[in-house]
C-alpha cells in the first residue's frame, strides 16, 4: 500500500466528484467506487484511475476491495443507512475510515465501535467535510478562549449557494421528524426551529433557527460543554410557520410525501453549477458562555460547503495516509486542533470581541 491512494465510495455523487477532482492538489490518487459502472467507468477514464463496482450489502466483495487501500472516504449518504456497513468492513480489514456525514444518529452510531476500532489500530471519523470540520474547529476555539464554558451555540449558513441530490435526499428523509440539541450532557428531543435569532456573520446578518446539526454531538466529544444548540440559516417565515409542526409533521412523515419529496429532487440538477459554487461562501458564527455569564464569540468565514467539504476530507485523508492518526472514535478538531480548518483555502477566522 502506498501513501497516496485510498478508497473514494460514492464518487459519482455530487461532492465526490469535487473530492476526486481536487484529490490531485494533494497528491492523492482516489480508487472510485460505487453501485454503478455507467458512473463511474467514464470518470475513472478521466483521472485516469482504477474504479469499483461494489454494493454495500455484499460485504464479502465490499471487504476484498478494502484490503487494497488504507483508508476510505464514505461520500454516499444517507449515511444512516450506509455508514454502520462500511464501518463494519474497514474494522474487518484495518482501514481508516472518514465520511461527510452531518447526522447525530451516524455519530452516536460510529462512537459505539471505539474500542473495535482501538484493537484494529485504525481511526473512525465521521464528519471530515463541512459536516463538521469548521463548527467542531469553532467550538475547540471558544473552548480554548473560555475553558469553563457550560454552554455553546453554533450556527452556519451560505450566501449564494444551493443543496446538491445527496443533500437535499438526506433532509427529505427526515421530514417531519424532531430537531435536537444538547442539556446537561445528553441529547435530547426538541421541536424542529424551536428557537430563533439573527446573527452577525461578518459579511452579513442573517436570521438563524436550531436544527439537528452533527455538533449536538461531535461538539460534546470534542469540548466536553453539556450543552449544545446548533442552527442554520432560515426565513423568518418559514420559523414562524414550524410553530404550526405539530399539525402537519405526520404527514411530512408518510412514505407517500416523502418520496414525493425525492422524485422532485432527482428532477432537479446534481447540485449548485461551478459557477454558483465559485461564487458562494460558506459561513459560520459561534458563542460560548459560562455560568457567570462570561462569554466568547468567533466566525469563520470560507468557500462553498460543498468546496469546504473536498478540501477539508482531502487533508485529512492525506494526514491519515502518511500514518498522522489517532486510533479509535475521533472527531476533526479532537484530533488535530481547532486550526484543522484554516488549513483549508479561502479561510479566514475572527474572534469577536
Amino acid at each position: 500500500m502506498d501513501n497516496s491512494s485510498f478508497l473514494l465510495y460514492g464518487a459519482n455523487g455530487y461532492t465526490g466528484k469535487l473530492i476526486a477532482q481536487l484529490a490531485k492538489e494533494y497528491g492523492l490518487k482516489p480508487i472510485l467506487a460505487g453501485r454503478r459502472e455507467e458512473a463511474l467507468a467514464p470518470m475513472a477514464k478521466a483521472l485516469n484511475t482504477m474504479y469499483h463496482v461494489v454494493d454495500l450489502d455484499d460485504s464479502a466483495k465490499l471487504e476484498s476491495v478494502l484490503k487494497e487501500v488504507p483508508l476510505v472516504l464514505h461520500a454516499a449518504g444517507p449515511f444512516k443507512k450506509t455508514a454502520k456497513q462500511m464501518i463494519e468492513a474497514c474494522l474487518k480489514t484495518n482501514t481508516h475510515y472518514i465520511d461527510i456525514t452531518g447526522e447525530i444518529p451516524v455519530y452516536e452510531m460510529a462512537k459505539t465501535y471505539n474500542d473495535a476500532a482501538l484493537q484494529a489500530g485504525i481511526m473512525l471519523m465521521p464528519g471530515a467535510g463541512f459536516d463538521v470540520v469548521p463548527t467542531d474547529c469553532i467550538a475547540l476555539f471558544l473552548k480554548n478562549k473560555l475553558p469553563d464554558a457550560t454552554s455553546l451555540k453554533l450556527a452556519f449558513a451560505s450566501i449564494g449557494g444551493g443543496l446538491s441530490h445527496g443533500t437535499a435526499l438526506t433532509m427529505a428523509e427526515d421530514m417531519g421528524e424532531k430537531s435536537a440539541e444538547r442539556k446537561d450532557g445528553k441529547i435530547i428531543s426538541v421541536p424542529l426551529g424551536h428557537k430563533g435569532m439573527w446573527v452577525d456573520f461578518g459579511l452579513k446578518k442573517l436570521f438563524v433557527m436550531t436544527i439537528p446539526w452533527g455538533d449536538i454531538s461531535t461538539a460534546y466529544t470534542t469540548t466536553g460543554i453539556p450543552n449544545i444548540e446548533t442552527y442554520t440559516g432560515a426565513s423568518p417565515k418559514t420559523f414562524r410557520m414550524l410553530k404550526f409542526q405539530i399539525l402537519y409533521n405526520w404527514f411530512l412523515r408518510t412514505s407517500f410525501m416523502r418520496n414525493k419529496a425525492k422524485e422532485k429532487i432527482n428532477k432537479k440538477a446534481a447540485g449548485p453549477s461551478d459557477a454558483k459554487r465559485i461564487k458562494s461562501k460558506g459561513l459560520v458564527w459561534g458563542e460560548v458562555k459560562n455560568v457567570r455569564g462570561q462569554t466568547a464569540r468567533a466566525r469563520l468565514i470560507g468557500p462553498d460547503g460543498y468546496t469546504l467539504t473536498a478540501h477539508a476530507s482531502l487533508i485529512i485523508a492525506k494526514k491519515i495516509l502518511i500514518g498522522n492518526f489517532k486510533p479509535g472514535y475521533q472527531t476533526p478538531a479532537g484530533c488535530y486542533g481547532a486550526d484543522l480548518i484554516m488549513e483549508a483555502p479561502g479561510v479566514t477566522r475572527e474572534e469577536i470581541l
